[in-house]
């Protein structure tokens, strides 16, 4: 059995629908109740900060999806991954950031990098996942091209391989299946740097209507942002969006390596989730 945590998000939904396609008995957890899963799969509603409740959403399972939700401040990587261990799980897949590698003095992600330790020593076959942007943050976008055709955006001409959330969840199914990954660390991107723009582009075409981009500034976006994410989150994004580093604006092949073709590009994506938009 496949636990997969943060079961109803942007990677943890399409994880659990491959899984299950794939025949796999899964278990897919989740802060709040979930609607819409594939006939077959179990919901079992749990938080990873509730330590003592772990042993219920980990029992049976022989391998993990490890998702944090935000910088997961409030979660003790060490005791979870022993939770794990205590239920005989064999397996860890965790999803963590490019920006653990890149950056190692970001305090934002300072939860990631002790889950990476953790889930390191753990004595379990473990694999960790590090995409870099994602491009379903263009959500972000989606209220004002619905009400005004508009996108307000910083750094307009600023690229990078953000990478599809279904290409994640192709890699993690593939970890999580296949202990041929295990002591694995694989950057997850797009195959091609996009700039903001250029994504803006994309999403008009898919809608087949003109959508207009407006320049933001930095402070301007941070303002915008801060109502949906923590603060120190937002800082991070900024600066990875307005001044990448060499690694940050490099096209990664892991994707293609373990799925055996391309990363989905930018466009992919905003055709597919065009009606968001609509």
């Amino acid at each position: 059995m496949i636990v997969v945590t943060g079961a109803t998000g942007n990677v943890g939904r399409p994880l659990v629908e491959l899984l299950a396609a794939a025949g796999e008995e899964v278990t897919a957890v989740s802060r709040r109740p979930a609607e819409g899963l594939p006939a077959g799969v179990t919901h079992r509603q749990g938080d990873l900060a509730d330590v003592d409740g772990l042993k219920e959403l980990f029992e049976g399972a022989e391998a993990v999806y490890l998702l944090v939700a935000g910088l997961g401040e409030e979660l003790r990587p060490d005791e979870i991954v022993a939770a794990a261990v205590a239920c005989g799980v064999r397996r860890i897949v965790f999803q963590s950031s490019q920006l653990v590698g890149t950056r190692p003095a970001s305090a934002s992600h300072a939860v990631l990098r002790a889950f990476e330790t953790a889930v390191r020593g753990s004595g379990l076959d473990w694999t960790v996942l590090r995409p870099g942007g994602f491009a379903s943050n263009a959500y972000l976008w989606a209220e004002g091209v619905r009400s005004a055709r508009t996108v307000a955006a910083p750094f307009a001409d600023v690229a990078l391989p953000v990478v599809d959330p279904l290409d994640i969840a192709g890699v993690a199914a593939a970890a999580l299946r296949d202990p041929g990954h295990a002591g694995r660390t694989y950057v997850l991107t797009g195959p091609a740097a996009v700039s903001p723009r250029e994504q803006v582009s994309s999403l008009a075409e898919a809608l087949g209507t003109p959508v207009e981009f407006v320049a933001q500034s930095a402070d301007e976006a941070r303002a915008f942002l801060v109502r949906f994410l923590p603060a120190e989150a937002v800082d991070g994004m900024l600066s990875v969006m307005g001044d990448p580093r060499a690694e940050e604006r490099r096209v990664s092949t892991d994707v293609e390596r373990v799925l055996g073709r391309a990363a989905r590009p930018f466009s992919a994506w905003a055709e597919r989730n065009a009606p968001a938009f609509a």
